[in-house]
């Protein structure tokens, strides 16, 4: 059976992906990071944040895996890319199909804004 965690920027899921399609495999998670292209990506912020995808999924090894417990995973992935965004690690895609700004305002930086905006 398919379990699945959709958040805004993360969705998880209980499958491994072949030939373009989600297949269900109860030993191996699949993560679909920013699927709308709200944010412009490194390679380097991409490995950190599966890297902190790992630790969270580490952390619940033994545990059954349920709902909740990947909607945790994945609150946990919203507020560590909301740190990277805030870091200025990652920054929006203004070009995006998507301009909510859900993560807070963009940083603006120019003598006329500078200050004005926070995350």
């Amino acid at each position: 059976m398919l379990v699945k965690s959709t958040t805004r920027h993360v969705r998880i899921y209980t499958a491994e992906i072949q030939n373009n399609e989600l297949v269900p495999n109860d030993n191996m998670l699949t993560l679909d990071v920013d699927p709308d292209n709200e944010f412009n990506w490194n390679e380097d912020a991409l490995q950190k944040l599966y890297r902190k995808f790992d630790e969270l999924v580490e952390a619940c090894s033994g545990e059954e895996l349920t709902d909740y417990n990947l909607r945790r995973i994945g609150s946990d992935l919203e507020h560590f890319i909301r740190s990277l965004l805030q870091k200025g690690e990652i920054s929006y895609n203004l070009k995006s199909r998507v301009l909510n700004y859900s993560m807070g305002l963009p940083k603006l930086e120019s003598p006329e804004t500078e200050g004005k905006y926070n995350l």
